[in-house]
């Protein structure tokens, strides 16, 4: 069986790894910028900054945006944008041979 481990753009992240819960301030990430450098982050150091402000490790499989999003549309195609900017390759995941 395989797995990805998905990761979320638009959402900050607590210092347990778990998502802000939504009713929190800072949940959702409205900025693009802010977006797009916490996708960048968790493809390129494997970790995400936490509200805390801490570094915590997590692996980016497949990216998550919320299309319910007031910026779904843009944060999609600026993430992609920068993506393919630092020639990182968008694919769909691949199963693993074990």
């Amino acid at each position: 069986m395989s797995t990805a481990n998905e990761v979320f753009a638009d959402r900050s992240y607590q210092a347990n790894g778990t998502l802000t819960p939504r009713h929190q301030v800072g949940a959702l990430i409205q900025d693009t910028h802010l977006c797009i450098a916490q996708v960048t982050q968790m493809i390129e150091q494997g970790s995400v900054t936490t509200t805390t402000g801490q570094n915590i490790p997590l692996q980016a499989d497949t990216i998550c945006l919320h299309g319910d999003g007031m910026h779904a549309i843009s944060f999609a195609q600026a993430i992609r944008h920068a993506l393919e900017a630092k020639k990182i390759v968008i694919q769909a995941p691949r199963p693993n041979k074990d």
